[in-house]
């Protein structure tokens, strides 16, 4: 078995440290990247620089990319996260843009479908020339944004893209979600410590890049944890029927089943291990986040728990503020936490624009590597000298009216 070991701020997971293995991370390299001369990040990432060195923002207005799902079946989190950047650029160009100057933001869509993602992502850097690029949601579409925008060195900010190896493509990909090192462990732990299982089967949509990986890590940390995976099964996105995986899992009599899928799928899967009597709770990660999870879920789904970045019930001002605003331009409530990501990836670039030594892509790669405590919608925003965004998660659990707060875990590093 491979062990992990947890570094928290307290708590039981406190006997989990392992100081001489992991340590924390602090925060940003406040040096940034360290110009376009050097050849790799100084940082104790290694994370490469580009070879080259991106577009420069001329003419009137500065330009920056989305790419977003506005058709395809991740088309619920693609609008909420167009509308979470739209707000933010909305609000940065009323506030004068930068020394007078506005953000153009040009919108793409991605399809759902990685191929898509690419050629998208190709045509803003290549035929727009924006300087920054945001997006994407999904894992498998990110990746291929994330090919292209190291090679011409212009930054990428994902937007929920949590896909382990993302960042370490290079120094130009950052993102503005948790990673699933994070969200597998906090699950495992939930799992552990709050719900008391101890025997818990998998099923993981083997076509998912992110949902691959997020099931390896819970299944480790559970195990370092103390726990059992019982078995695995694998299924694969577009399927409808799941009948024979949960009877086989059903066979070896698991106390709970972690599902890592989109919600596309669990929430057949919940009606279905319902009817066939596979009464044990049900657990996921932010893949879950969907009101038609609900629905096609029915009252297989409630009762289960699954790990977001934000939620809109969350007390904080910057929370209430955004919902406010969100609800006002849009007459409803953002439908998903890809709305406040797409605000705060839209914020990391906005504010890396202020601090950049000046309007081009290599410049604005290294404001961003440079972000610390920027009070974002999802929470206090750093980026560590891994690209990735250093935050606390929510635990939400899945009620027939909607999803409700349940607890928050602080923000940990997880590592073999």
């Amino acid at each position: 078995m491979n062990t992990r070991r947890l570094l928290s701020s307290g708590g039981a997971a406190a006997s989990l440290i392992s100081a001489t293995i992991l340590v924390l991370a602090t925060g940003c390299n406040s040096g940034g990247s360290g110009g376009p001369g050097n050849n790799i990040t100084p940082s104790a990432a290694g994370r490469v620089m580009p070879d080259k060195e991106g577009n420069v923002a001329t003419g009137d207005t500065i330009k920056i990319g989305l790419i977003a799902s506005l058709t395809g079946e991740l088309q619920p989190w693609g609008e909420d996260s167009k509308r979470g950047v739209e707000l933010a650029v909305e609000e940065f160009n009323k506030a004068g843009g930068l020394d007078g100057k506005p953000v153009q933001l040009l919108v793409e869509d991605s399809a759902s479908k990685p191929e898509s993602g690419k050629s998208a992502t190709q045509k803003l850097i290549g035929e727009d020339q924006v300087v920054a690029v945001l997006g994407e949601v999904s894992s498998g579409i990110t990746i291929q944004a994330a090919d292209v925008c190291q090679e011409t060195g212009v930054p990428l900010v994902a937007v929920g893209a949590t896909r382990v190896d993302l960042t370490q493509k290079g120094a130009a990909v950052f993102r503005a979600c948790f990673t699933d090192n994070f969200q597998g462990a906090a699950m495992a732990k939930f799992a552990y410590e709050d719900l008391g299982l101890r025997n818990v089967a998998v099923l993981t949509d083997k076509k998912q890049p992110y949902s691959v990986g997020l099931s390896d890590v819970f299944k480790k940390a559970f195990e370092s944890f103390g726990g059992k995976i019982a078995t695995e099964e694998f299924y694969e996105q577009g399927n409808i029927d799941f009948k024979a995986q949960l009877t086989n899992i059903k066979s070896v009599s698991p106390d709970g089943l972690f599902c890592s899928g989109y919600f596309n799928e669990v929430g057949p899967i919940a009606r279905q291990r319902e009817s066939i009597g596979l009464n044990v709770p049900m657990i996921g990660g932010d893949g879950w986040d969907s009101t038609q999870l609900i629905a096609s879920g029915g009252t297989g789904i409630l009762g289960g728990y699954f790990l977001n970045h934000y939620h809109n019930s969350d007390q904080r001002q910057e929370v209430q503020d955004f919902v406010t605003k969100f609800q006002a331009k849009y007459k409803q409530p953002p439908a998903t936490a890809m709305g406040a990501l797409g605000y705060d990836a839209a914020l990391i670039v906005l504010d890396a624009l202020k601090r950049a030594e000046s309007l081009n892509s290599r410049a604005l790669m290294n404001a961003i590597q440079s972000t610390k405590g920027l009070k974002g919608v999802s929470g206090d925003l750093s980026i560590g000298e891994d690209g990735n965004a250093q935050k606390p998660a929510h635990v939400l659990k899945v009620e027939k009216d909607g999803f409700t707060h349940h607890k928050q875990i602080p923000f940990f590093v997880f590592k073999e």
